[in-house]
């Protein structure tokens, strides 16, 4: 049986092939034009695949709630083009197949809660930190939408006394996204993330600003793992000073098996990066039932 998956960033769509294990069998990788052009090419794709459902891990905001009236939507993203494009709808004009949807972070919070990490768990969150930052949440073994969904990336930190720029968020001035975004870091230091390997004081920043979100997340979702993933967290000499931050700011008010042994707890992602695309095949699975 195969199942469509469709990975649909703001830069590039992924279009995968799976099956009911998650294997992806293929994939292509188009990119994100305007809305005509880039469905017209997703379509072409899936065609003639013979799929037994689809599933959507979409950029946002995004309507994921299936009673809503704009279920589907794009919704006020920055690229113009796409807002409120009917995005779910236009697929399914084409493709008659049954489909689910959810944002990309829980896309990939699903996916290594299906086949990764976070398997056999029922919460966990999953966070991306490259151009933007988004989080994704599992609680009580469903993803978290509420009145729309989580927009963990714009949670509001205390800055740095060290920090001489802020943050570059133009609708918050000191949000996690604002402050620890690849963009803010380039910002920050003139350099990609990538050439400041050698520089601590950018990793010290950066790991006080994303270990301050943790406790935040830590407080309000008690989640059983965290996952970090994204552009940024390829620098992996951040992870033991992000454990090191967050045990300290937790304080020792929080003393629970995961919290005593962090190495386990704030995890990288563990799927090479195919997160998102797992997560979608979970997302079709579950559209057939």
């Amino acid at each position: 049986m195969l199942i469509g998956a469709l990975e649909a960033g703001g830069t590039k769509m992924v279009c995968a092939l799976g099956n009911e294990n998650g294997t992806i069998l293929e994939q292509v990788s188009i990119p994100t034009t305007t809305p005509e052009e880039t469905v017209e090419q997703i379509v072409r794709y899936f065609k003639d695949k013979d799929i037994k459902a689809l599933g959507v891990a979409a950029f946002g905001p995004v309507d994921v709630k299936p009673q809503s009236p704009t279920y589907g939507r794009i919704l006020d993203t920055p690229k113009l083009a796409w807002r409120h494009f009917d995005f779910l709808g236009a697929l399914k004009k084409e493709l008659d197949v049954p489909m689910g949807l959810d944002t990309d972070v829980n896309g990939s919070c699903l996916g290594e809660m299906t086949y990764g990490c976070a398997k056999g768990l029922d919460s966990a969150i999953y966070i991306t930190i490259g151009t933007g930052v988004g989080v994704g949440v599992c609680a009580g073994g469903k993803l978290l939408h509420g009145m729309l969904h989580p927009e963990g990336g714009h949670i509001l930190l205390a800055r740095h006394p060290e920090d001489p720029e802020g943050g570059i968020c133009p609708y918050h001035p000191n949000c996690l996204e604002g402050f620890a975004s690849g963009p803010s870091i380039e910002r920050r230091w003139g350099k990609k993330a990538v050439e400041l390997v050698d520089k601590p004081e950018v990793w010290e920043l950066e790991s006080y600003y994303i270990a301050q979100a943790l406790v935040n997340y830590i407080m309000i979702l008690s989640p059983q793992k965290i996952i970090l993933g994204g552009g940024v967290m390829h620098q992996e000499q951040l992870f033991p000073m992000i454990r090191e931050k967050v045990r300290e700011m937790i304080g020792g008010y929080l003393n629970t098996p995961e919290l005593a042994d962090l190495d386990h707890y704030i995890v990288p992602a563990s799927l090479h990066d195919d997160q998102g695309i797992m997560g979608c095949i979970k997302l079709g699975l579950d559209a057939l039932c």
